[in-house]
């Protein structure tokens, strides 16, 4: 790998951890606002854990994504497997 394919690789990786930081201040801001609301108009109702449920699938899906399942399924699995694949043809 050359030097501007690694820059590219490792400027695509911080993209997508910048992504989710975003994704998770934004979250962690709008429910805090969102609890906060909750309890200065109807305290006795608890509905604000309703969207932190809700939007919480999104961030360990978007988590998954980024630190999870993209390293073990994601694009450079693909790739190791086509040049595995491709060796083995070649053996055969």
């Amino acid at each position: 790998m050359d030097d501007q394919a690694a820059y590219n690789a490792a400027r695509k990786r911080v993209r997508q951890l910048r992504g989710f930081y975003v994704h998770l201040t934004v979250y962690v801001l709008v429910n805090a606002i969102l609890l906060v609301i909750n309890l200065l108009t109807s305290p006795g109702v608890l509905w604000f854990y309703w969207p932190l449920l809700g939007w919480g699938i999104g961030i360990v899906a978007h988590a998954a994504s980024v630190f999870g399942t993209g390293r073990f399924l994601g694009k450079e699995w693909e790739e190791r497997k086509i040049r595995e694949l491709m060796e083995k043809q070649k053996r055969s």
